[in-house]
């Protein structure tokens, strides 16, 4: 069988109906996961909800528009950033968990490199860490998310977002990229993570060229037969933008796409900036493959 964009198997769309968060809280997949950038540097809308207040009513209109998990974000790690203190990421992150905990009504995730950070959001309610280094960057990532029992993603990355496009070298980045996340994940149920926790993320753009971005879109299906929920990041990124166009609507269409696409081949969550278009292109994509059924 090639590698190209296909839906899987009937039995394997069976296997993956939902993600079981802790305080019995389930996820229906396939999911989406908007994306909430509390920083002044993000690559796609730094500075837009940096403002507290702000970043929580976007977080509250995502939930209204279709996403089932908000993730907060407070150190961007779009290529070249650099990092950010603790105690800095702590500030912009925490209030804005903590409210979207009481008001949202969906799982609210951080997105984090490091174990105080996780540790003080899963503390104001988050359930899940999604984890850009795939629990590499900070050591104790690891224990604080098998002590909390919280969700986790694991991404795939070479090096820092400072260093990393100086390592996009692969002699096959699926079989390589496959590989890594197979043994992460390895690394983290051995260590006391849940496998119904575990969610891997092929990282797009994190040491990737567009190429290799491609590469692991059209072989999904091997991801996905590692047995776990595959996220796909792809929303906004500069590939998209250099195959589609830079304008507004034809990043809005070429993101709903590859979110159809990322779907229809077994991808469980999507990682979004605009919940509504995904929503849309969510219902096509699963509609198509339960007519596959019959």
């Amino acid at each position: 069988m090639n590698s190209a964009i296909a839906p899987r198997h009937p039995d394997d769309l069976r296997r993956l109906r939902s993600l079981r968060l802790k305080g019995n809280a389930t996820v229906c997949l396939p999911a989406v996961m908007g994306v909430l950038n509390v920083t002044p540097d993000s690559f796609s809308d730094g500075g837009r909800y940096f403002d507290r207040e702000r970043a929580i009513a976007h977080g509250l209109e995502m939930v209204q528009a279709g996403a089932d998990i908000v993730d907060v974000g407070g150190e961007s790690t779009r290529p070249g950033a650099r990092e950010i203190p603790a105690d800095e990421e702590l500030a912009r992150v925490v209030p804005v968990v903590e409210a979207l905990v009481a008001r949202a009504g969906v799982p609210v995730s951080v997105d984090t490199r490091k174990a105080s950070v996780a540790r003080a959001a899963l503390s104001a309610g988050a359930r899940i860490v999604n984890d850009v280094s795939g629990l590499v960057f900070d050591a104790a990532m690891v224990e604080t998310v098998a002590e909390a029992d919280a969700g986790v993603v694991i991404m795939h990355m070479r090096g820092t977002p400072e260093t990393m496009m100086r390592l996009a070298r692969y002699r096959d980045v699926v079989g390589e990229v496959c590989a890594w996340l197979k043994a992460r994940a390895a690394f983290a149920e051995k260590a006391g993570i849940r496998r119904s926790r575990i969610i891997l993320d092929p990282g797009l753009g994190f040491a990737k060229t567009a190429s290799h971005n491609l590469r692991l879109l059209a072989a999904l299906p091997r991801l996905c037969a590692l047995g776990y929920p595959v996220l796909i990041g792809a929303s906004r990124k500069s590939f998209i933008r250099r195959i589609a166009g830079a304008e507004p609507s034809d990043l809005s269409y070429a993101c709903a796409a590859v979110n159809a696409l990322a779907v229809a081949a077994g991808a469980s969550i999507v990682r979004v900036h605009e919940p509504a278009a995904a929503r849309a292109a969510l219902r096509m994509a699963l509609a198509v493959a339960e007519q596959g059924r019959r």
